[in-house]
């Protein structure tokens, strides 16, 4: 049966900034009554909220499935702008990670997807010795794509539970750094801080950054403080590029900071800290395993929202960048039956909202079928935005607010779908 698991990557939101070469970033225009050129044109003036200007035909809708046949795409992740070129992927690009193998099995997929509104979905990566890749995927402005796996370890497709209560044919798994030519350049084992990464989502300072991994197995989450070493210079280099076919026609000849790295690059995992836990974590036989997954981080305040699906609550960890110790489950800020139905991917709006999927393995309502639900910082339901008609087809979803528009792309797990769609709030 197909995982009612998915990705979400997990929530990826990049914020627009543009720079002057040898100048300092420009600040964004404030009208008189305190909300920015950009929020307006976003329709942000009165906390606009995402999903009801969703149209209700994806402006792309792709395939996810590469040549190899792999199925049920979990992780969606945006490539910022800043991310260097001379690889596979470009600014604007959308990758997609698989979790399921030709045969439908769980924990066996081996490919990550790069989706491009002017090109037909490529290969970005594909490493059989790691199956299993999970919603846990992100991009690293300096050029790494961070992706987890979570194994079947007999190829069944099946978590059991043994006499104890543990997990049995499901491995800790590993977190993957890639470089942007599709090659695994660090791979990240832990026994105690990594245990089945399911989600994931990325505090990028450039040359630092925090990652936070939610862990199916464990019921915990985890942040890896993270240096990427390696000289470089900082060049300008025009948006409109003729090598750019990220489709985005709203760049408006903006010029934004790139990098050019020097010599080798190097991932260094400073510091690992387990930052909550006791999130409810259990084998299942539709959806192979159940524990907490979305993770969204608001900056600003430093509170990282962690979806739960096994307890059907969004939580929030204050002090999540610093925090030293565990929090615990951290504070219940959505426990909203009607509308949550196992939540799993999850995403922080610019307006301060959060979405999620709901992957309809808990609490599950016919009436509300494969939704994508959008509430408050406070729990306050918004709006849902259905995905498909039938059950379970909700799973990874990504938010990006750049360029003066907002695009939620989001998979359609159904039997007879496996894409990604894009939608362009209007």
């Amino acid at each position: 049966m197909r995982s009612i698991f998915m990705t979400s990557l997990a929530a990826t939101l990049v914020a627009f900034t543009v720079t002057a070469c040898g100048g300092d970033a420009s600040s964004e225009d404030t009208t008189t009554e305190g909300t920015s050129a950009v929020e307006q044109s976003l329709g942000w003036k009165h906390g606009g909220a995402i999903l009801p200007r969703l149209p209700s035909t994806p402006t792309v809708s792709a395939s996810t499935v590469p040549e190899n046949g792999d199925v049920n795409p979990y992780g969606v992740a945006f490539v910022p702008d800043d991310f260097p070129r001379g690889g596979i992927l470009r600014k604007g690009d959308v990758i997609v990670s698989n979790f399921n193998n030709s045969g439908n099995l769980q924990g066996t997929g081996t490919t990550i997807v790069r989706v491009n509104a002017n090109a037909s979905p490529s290969l970005f990566f594909q490493d059989p010795a790691t199956p299993g890749l999970s919603t846990a995927l992100g991009v690293l402005e300096r050029g790494f794509v961070v992706v987890g796996n979570v194994p079947s370890t007999d190829g069944s497709g099946v978590c059991t539970e043994g006499p104890n209560g543990e997990m049995e044919n499901v491995g800790n798994g590993s977190l993957l750094f890639i470089d942007r030519k599709g090659n695994i350049v660090k791979t990240f084992t832990s026994k105690k801080f990594l245990q089945g990464p399911w989600d994931l989502t990325i505090k990028d300072e450039g040359s630092r950054a925090k990652i936070f991994v939610s862990n199916v197995l464990s019921g915990t989450v985890t942040r890896l403080d993270v240096r990427i070493d390696g000289d470089r210079d900082s060049q300008c280099d025009d948006d409109n590029d003729d090598n750019d076919d990220n489709g985005d026609d709203n760049d408006n000849g903006d010029r934004n900071r790139k990098f050019k790295f020097k010599g080798k690059r190097r991932i260094v995992i400073e510091k690992e800290t387990v930052i909550a836990s006791g999130y409810l974590h259990r084998c299942d036989s539709a959806a192979f395993v159940i524990g907490p997954t979305g993770l969204a981080l608001d900056e600003k305040r430093d509170i990282l929202y962690v979806a739960s699906t096994g307890d059907n609550t969004i939580f929030a960890i204050r002090d999540a960048s610093d925090r030293r110790h565990d929090a615990g489950m951290g504070e219940p800020i959505v426990t909203d039956p009607v509308h949550l139905h196992g939540p799993l991917a999850l995403a922080r709006a610019r307006n301060g909202n959060l979405i999620s999927s709901q992957g309809d393995a808990i609490n599950p309502d016919p009436a509300q079928p494969s939704e994508i639900v959008e509430f408050t910082a406070k729990g306050e339901f918004v709006a849902q935005f259905p995905i498909d008609p039938s059950s379970g087809s909700a799973f990874g979803l990504a938010l990006d607010e750049r360029h003066h528009k907002v695009r939620l792309a989001a998979v359609d797990d159904a039997p007879t779908a496996n894409t990604l769609n894009i939608f362009v709030a209007k």
